[in-house]
């Protein structure tokens, strides 16, 4: 049975321009400058500039008098041209009359060729049919970054059929896969590590024995090279140290990803600092970026149509429109210039109380002076969210005169060594990956042991801490370290 009833309910939710505050602090230099010009673009009222004070308007201008004895007529506005004004299309704005010689202020990129482009264009050097180049792409087209072909062939026969209405057999797919694997870089298109590395050593001069004997490891005993159990290997193929080490040095030369050096020098890696952190006598100071703090105004041509708007005497339906049109406009720009300002604010308060609380490492340079600092430190320090100082750490890069560095490095938690003195994990990081440096690499050490000589140091570290610290670093177990 329906009924109705009354309900009050206490909720808390984040309005618009909230929203598009934490939205602006967690973007990059790069990120706000692209942010800010699809803002100008959408936004006729936005302008980019300082705003313009009609007082500094130069007095002896011939033209002043003229304007200042018009007003703004309602009637003789087109206001369908202002509603549409976000759905110009692009041929309506542009102008092709640049001169050739006109500088362009940009910086330009290289672009560079694709990984896939680079063995696109090896096509054409290997004989194919007609029948046979469309599952050659395809193929290209299935070899992910680091140069491997990771699908089944099964799956690939089956998508042949199904996208390109291409059957093909199996001993045909492995045949023009032979013919992609003779393409460079070597050891592409290889389905395992194992047939990537003898791809690679077949195309070696065969002639060298170490090579000849690299190849009949990996081809016959890859489950032992890769465990390095030296010994086994030594007694099946009936090596000498010196011959096993020099087999080794040979493998050490090749490639276990192919397509990882053309893959990462197609990407941009351009990194711009969000702020500067500088010493001047003795003194820490850090300034922001100023791409950080563009300068923005509203623009003086919708405020004056707007105030010609209300001191029209009556207003129709279709000016009472564009009046709401152009007052959306202008709040929306309001709105975005102040959630810029409170951006700066926001990340100047951060960084100050960061740098502030780094202070000794900042000064020196020193790791081991980096003290534990989680976000919640800074967090009571700026009297704001966690999350806020999260979304400012995460994607900002301080220049310093130690190197550019993401501000997230700088957190870390802490623990007490045998003094009682609080020491950042950070510091604990460096030692231990000294220590690994360091080691004999016949007789790695094992994490108990790495957790015995730091506590001979003074840092009171478990085996399973050791452990979480040296995937971190990305160091491998102790067998894996272990070398002839």
């Amino acid at each position: 049975m329906l009924k109705q009833q009354l309900q009050i309910k206490l909720s808390q939710k984040l309005s618009p321009q909230q929203i598009q505050l934490m939205k602006l602090i967690q973007l990059s230099t790069l990120d706000l400058e692209q942010r800010i010009q699809s803002e100008i673009g959408e936004n006729p009222a936005l302008e980019k500039g300082k705003e313009i004070d009609e007082n500094d308007l130069q007095a002896n201008d011939p033209y002043d008098d003229y304007q200042n004895d018009q007003k703004i007529d309602a009637e003789d506005i087109d206001i369908d041209a202002y509603l549409s004004d976000d759905e110009v299309t692009n041929y309506r704005v542009q102008a092709n009359n640049q001169s050739s010689d006109d500088e362009k202020g940009e910086i330009p990129f290289s672009g560079g060729t694709s990984f896939h482009e680079y063995l696109e264009s090896q096509l054409q050097n290997l004989i194919l049919t007609e029948e046979e180049r469309p599952i050659a792409e395809f193929l290209i087209g299935s070899i992910d970054n680091s140069g491997y072909l990771r699908r089944s062939e099964d799956d690939i026969i089956d998508d042949l059929a199904f996208t390109q209405n291409i059957v093909v057999e199996n001993t045909e797919l492995k045949r023009i896969l032979r013919k992609i694997q003779s393409m460079d870089p070597p050891g592409v298109g290889a389905r395992t590590l194992q047939e990537c590395l003898s791809i690679q050593l077949e195309r070696k001069e065969k002639a060298r024995p170490e090579v000849a004997l690299a190849r009949k490891i990996i081809d016959k005993a890859f489950d032992e090279f890769s465990r390095k159990h030296y010994q086994k290997l030594q007694d099946r193929f009936h090596l000498s140290e010196d011959e096993l080490r020099s087999v080794f040095e040979e493998i050490g030369k090749l490639n276990p990803k192919p397509g990882g050096a053309l893959s990462e020098s197609s990407q941009n890696n351009h990194i711009v600092p969000d702020f500067i952190l500088t010493i001047e006598n003795g003194k820490l100071k850090v300034t922001l970026n100023r791409r950080n703090a563009p300068e923005l105004r509203i623009s003086n041509n919708y405020k004056e149509m707007l105030s010609g708007y209300a001191e029209a005497p009556k207003k129709n339906k279709s000016q009472q429109e564009a009046v709401l049109f152009i007052k959306q406009k202008l709040d929306a720009a309001k709105w975005f210039i102040d959630a810029i300002e409170q951006r700066y604010q926001t990340l100047f308060l951060t960084i100050n109380a960061i740098v502030d609380y780094q202070s000794d490492y900042f000064l020196t340079g020193d790791e081991q002076k980096l003290k534990p600092m989680i976000l919640k430190d800074i967090a009571d320090k700026i009297e704001m969210d966690i999350s806020t100082v999260s979304r400012v750490a995460n994607s900002k890069y301080i220049d310093s005169p130690y190197g550019v560095r993401l501000l997230k490095s700088f957190f870390s938690e802490g623990m007490k060594n045998d003094v009682g003195e609080d020491v950042s994990t950070i510091e604990i990081k460096n030692i231990l990956e000294e220590l690994i440096s360091k080691e004999d690499k016949k007789n790695p050490l094992a994490d108990q042991a790495l957790s015995a000589l730091l506590k001979e140091k003074g840092y009171k570290v478990a085996r399973r801490t050791v452990a979480k610290y040296r995937e971190q670093l990305d160091l491998p177990v102790a067998r894996l370290r272990k070398s002839i």
